[in-house]
């Protein structure tokens, strides 16, 4: 009898985490059907500031800042623009704060880690920017073994990130990067394909390279307007260099804000689909289980019917 106990204890405890794994589902896909519509309404907004912007450097040759206000480092874009030696990478890692994910956090870490390794073998250090606790958990052991540092952890995005967050990650980066303490600014986050699916990108924002720019806002299913290559004659008032001073904060905090819905919606997706793999799991333990515990229930019936024939008989 004490195995029908085992056997039914263990048929009640994953019932209970059934209920447990259908709730986290249910509320995962109330959640990623929103994060999906921002996502998708986010990305033509993107892609125009990307193209608008790449645009406005194409008729630039030259920056200066030459009567121009800089009150924070996004507005000195003249350094930020400037190309310069590679020798400390900055890299901001977009990851969730909560778990039961799948393989979601586990992929962009395994990647960083990737990107890390390479910039090794160049001789060049790393700084991390993290977005996340499951992030931050996954490689603060790492950075240990590694030629890389945390220099700044967010762990306290919400699931609905809003630009006022991003300007605080842009801010934060633009100070370093004018600084001299990095020399790059790249965002390794995941890209929301479709309720199934995702992909780890790694976006390079700094220093700018026009191409990647356009890579980083077109999936792979658009392609460029033939219109839009056409380079139109641009006027610019007061000037151009007073353009570019607020389209670039705008830029880069765009591409921030950007990789932060992308990998919500991935995350809510990828939450989603392990909590209904979970829940398959589980009712397939649950069948295997009953019909252990309908067998041994049937042997105990049967050996205690064996008992009382053979007492009779003994009589």
């Amino acid at each position: 009898m004490s195995n029908l106990k085992d056997i039914k204890d263990r048929i009640t405890s994953i019932q209970n985490t059934q209920k447990i794994t259908k709730a986290m589902k249910m509320v995962a896909a109330a959640k990623v059907k929103k994060a999906e519509n921002r996502v998708k309404a986010a990305r033509p907004f993107a892609k125009e500031v990307a193209f608008v912007f790449s645009r406005l450097l194409r008729s630039v040759s030259k920056y200066s800042m030459s009567g121009l206000k800089v009150k924070r480092a996004l507005d000195n874009y003249a350094e930020l623009l400037k190309p310069r030696e590679l020798q400390t990478a900055g890299m901001l890692i977009v990851t969730s704060s909560k778990g039961l994910a799948g393989a979601y956090n586990a992929n962009v870490i395994r990647y960083t880690l990737k990107r890390i390794e390479e910039y090794n073998k160049q001789n060049i250090k790393v700084k991390l920017f993290i977005v996340g606790q499951k992030g931050y958990q996954g490689l603060r052991r790492k950075c240990e073994s590694l030629n890389c540092d945390i220099e700044k952890k967010y762990l306290n995005i919400p699931q609905n990130p809003t630009s006022g967050q991003a300007i605080v990650i842009a801010e934060d980066m633009a100070n370093c990067f004018v600084d001299n303490e990095i020399d790059n600014i790249e965002i390794i986050t995941t890209r929301f394909q479709n309720m199934m699916s995702y992909k780890v990108v790694d976006w390079k924002i700094l220093p700018l390279n026009i191409d990647e720019v356009k890579e980083n806002n077109e999936s792979d299913e658009q392609k460029p307007n033939k219109a839009m290559q056409i380079d139109a004659l641009m006027s610019f008032e007061p000037n151009k260099h007073v353009i570019l001073q607020k389209v670039v904060p705008m830029f880069i905090t765009n591409m921030i804000y950007h990789a932060l819905l992308e990998a919500t919606a991935s995350e809510l997706a990828s939450r989603m689909t392990a909590m209904s793999s979970a829940c398959q799991n589980a009712e397939d333990m649950i069948y295997k289980l009953s019909v252990d515990y309908n067998k041994a229930r049937q042997g105990a019936i049967t050996q205690e019917i064996n008992e009382v024939v053979s007492g009779a008989n003994a009589i």
